[in-house]
């Protein structure tokens, strides 16, 4: 049993948000020994990856800037208006407070505070209708504590929600099969993909921006100076209670991946947040994917700009908010 639970175990998927094909899923280490399904199967809690449904929601709500500062303080849920058992006040990590922080900053550092405050902003209903919308179809209480991602969600349902982001604000359900041939052609049944416009093009655009803060400031930087990426990178980072459970959702242009680690029994955690960390579990295994792939030129991923919309009404460049 020892031996058995020392065994770290990854999923990962794959797919072009346009078309919703998917391009890679693993489902674990070795399936001759273990034969259970990491990707759709497995279900675990999601950490901070799914902040960036909060941010979505309440920029979606309320237009918020990237650049929008708030004050990095404890946000208090009370128990009678939010029907909570008792009063509910999230924690940052390191118990670090004060100042102000803009939005983006607070993604990349994965600071509680501001997504707690971004979720008494908008509430959970709204969050979880949204997410909803991008495909997300387990259990999701109308609950505050959700912003700090306690639900249970899987690789491709996760992998299918990021995709809502960059194919400018359209959900798309990833699919494995295009069409069933006989033997001699004949097309049997035809697969195409569900689409559904989510978020606008220019706020699916915002959300780009901020989880490009990840990549070149954040949680995710390493993706810079280790694995030595220099195109553009939206991403985040997760980490779950007691490090149990490690995420990296990375995004380019027409590629979305996701990858989680972790044991295949959730008493299993690392000791520090240093180690069990997403950064540290799930992200290396992101870089070493990416770095193959994009040294094979013919599968065409793409090492492009995001695409910016035609109009867009929202601050993104946050230095030159904060010099005004």
């Amino acid at each position: 049993i020892l031996y058995y639970k020392f065994i770290l175990q990854t999923g990962l998927m794959s797919m072009d948000p346009q078309t919703g094909f998917i391009k890679s899923w693993v489902g674990g280490l070795d399936h001759h020994y273990f034969k259970y399904d990491h990707v759709k199967e497995a279900k675990r809690q999601v950490g901070s990856t799914f902040k960036p449904f909060v941010y979505a929601t309440a920029i979606d709500q309320h237009n918020y800037s990237p650049c929008m500062l708030v004050p990095n303080v404890q946000v208090i849920f009370e128990k009678e208006i939010w029907d909570l058992e008792e009063d509910w006040i999230p924690r940052n990590s390191g118990e670090k407070y004060g100042g102000e922080l803009n939005l983006k900053e607070a993604l990349a550092n994965s600071v509680n505070t501001i997504t707690a405050y971004l979720m008494k902003q908008v509430g959970p209903r709204k969050v979880r209708k949204m997410v909803r919308a991008m495909g997300l179809k387990g259990r999701i209480p109308p609950a505050p504590s959700i912003c700090l991602g306690t639900p249970d969600v899987s690789i491709f349902e996760m992998v299918g929600a990021y995709a809502t982001f960059a194919n400018k604000g359209v959900y798309t359900t990833p699919i494995f099969l295009n069409r069933i041939e006989d033997k001699n052609g004949i097309v049997l049944d035809e697969f195409i993909s569900k689409t559904k416009e989510v978020l606008s093009e220019e706020k699916a655009y915002v959300m780009l921006n901020l989880m490009q803060g990840v990549t070149t400031k954040g949680s995710g930087v390493r993706l810079r100076w280790k694995y030595g990426f220099k195109n553009q990178i939206a991403g985040k980072t997760g980490t779950t209670q007691n490090q149990s459970d490690g995420w990296f959702m990375g995004i380019v242009p027409n590629l979305v991946t996701g990858v989680w680690t972790g044991a295949q029994d959730r008493s299993v955690h690392f000791r520090s947040i240093t180690l069990g960390q997403g950064a540290n579990m799930a992200l290396p295994i992101w870089g070493e994917y990416m770095s193959r792939v994009y040294k094979d030129v013919d599968i065409g991923i793409s090492k492009d700009d995001f695409e910016e919309p035609n109009r867009s009404t929202i601050e993104l460049d946050c230095d030159e908010f904060e010099k005004e």
